[in-house]
């Protein structure tokens, strides 16, 4: 009867409602495992009601000089910085895609908002309520009154939300419910916004269903292999991506720092980077997971460095992600990689703070840091 009665339990990456729920894991391992899911909810929707903001967009995007402004704080900044190339490569000549984060739009507004070129900022928020969020889209506003603004957000209470609602060169697109993540790190939110914004910019949804299909195979297959990897003895893990995927590993070193409290460090470069100095750390309590390039050019410096690191014998693991990837549903674009790497980097950090006995859904309790980020002052910024 017990054997029966576990057979039919509810299981998230493979463990236990009930054992998650012991480790103050359980919100963590539903929203990691949920992302296939809302990312089709989210595609569905766009498909049915996206023509009207696509619309909005497509006037802004009229002005020949425009400058988009991809802007957040923490996890919701790598959003942009994964994506600002790629939607950069997509517009027209003399229009420009960046991303600056809120907590540098803030510290030096008149450095990064100089000029007058026509502004569209778009703020990803997970809740809208981080202060450098707000201030950051009142700056922009006070330093370029005509400006537009897209939020990107997965809570219609947050501070920022309400904000764009009120404000007539405003829109305000909500994620999907279940995105507004409950526990400590960002894992559905954070995919959730990077997928609409593709889809704003013109995402076709052939390959958006292929990496749906990629990513809920490796949740169904692959999680064993990710527990195994983060059962290695490291000290120190690193992550290595180019292109977009560089974000990507920037984003996983966070929630490797994050789930785990801090008890071991995390770091993230560039394959080609990686020899400039920061190779350096590398000792035999060091893992390596390389965020590997499909295409064929871009893959070569990847293959290249895992071969070389490799053949050092130094590291305690290089892992190649894509080996975890079912090989028929390859991207044509590395930008599709992003999600189901994200998914191994989220789960690698779950189950290694599972190891440590580190609660992932509250790593701090403390409260040294927060799931919402808590004693920022902010200063209001006096123009001549």
């Amino acid at each position: 009867m017990t054997a029966a009665i576990n057979a039919c339990e509810a299981q998230y990456l493979g463990v236990t409602e009930a054992e998650l729920s012991a480790a103050g894991a359980l919100a963590t391992a539903k929203e990691i495992s949920q992302q296939p899911a809302l990312w089709t909810g989210l595609l569905a929707e766009f498909e049915e009601k996206g023509a009207v903001l696509q619309g909005w967009l497509s006037t802004i995007l009229q002005q020949a000089n425009v400058r988009i402004i991809f802007t957040g704080a923490g996890t919701s900044a790598y959003i942009g910085q994964a994506l600002s190339a790629y939607v950069q490569s997509r517009l027209a000549s003399g229009q420009q895609a960046q991303s600056i984060a809120t907590t540098d739009l803030v510290s030096h507004p008149e450095l990064y908002l100089a000029g007058d070129a026509p502004v569209l900022l778009i703020s990803y928020a997970r809740s809208g309520n981080s202060p450098e969020s707000v201030a950051a889209a009142d700056l922009v506003k006070q330093l370029h009154p005509r400006s537009h603004h897209l939020v990107i957000s997965c809570n219609a209470d947050g501070e920022l939300a309400q904000m764009a609602q009120q404000d007539k060169q405003a829109r305000l697109w909500l994620m999907p419910d279940g995105s507004h993540d409950q526990s400590f790190a960002m894992t559905s939110s954070y995919s959730c916004m990077m997928l609409a914004t593709l889809l704003l910019f013109g995402a076709q949804s052939e390959p958006v269903i292929r990496m749906i299909e990629q990513s809920t195979l490796l949740l169904q297959q692959k999680v064993s292999v990710l527990r195994q990897w983060a059962q290695q003895p490291c000290q120190r893990m690193v992550f290595l991506g180019s292109g977009p995927l560089q974000a990507v590993a920037r984003e996983l070193a966070l929630k490797y720092l994050e789930l785990t409290a801090g008890k071991l460090t995390s770091f993230y470069e560039t394959s080609l980077g990686f020899r400039h100095g920061p190779k350096s750390l590398v000792d035999a309590h060091t893992q390596i997971v390389v965020l590997d390039a499909q295409q064929p050019y871009s893959r070569r410096y990847d293959l290249d460095l895992h071969h070389e690191l490799c053949q050092d014998q130094q590291a305690l693991s290089v892992q190649l992600c894509s080996e975890l990837l079912a090989a028929e549903k390859m991207p044509d674009e590395d930008i599709w990689l992003c999600f189901p790497y994200a998914i191994c980097g989220q789960a690698l950090a779950f189950y290694k703070a599972i190891e440590l006995q580190v609660s992932p859904d509250n790593p701090c309790p403390s409260g040294m840091v927060n799931r919402v980020v808590q004693g920022v002052h902010i200063y209001p910024l006096l123009t001549k």
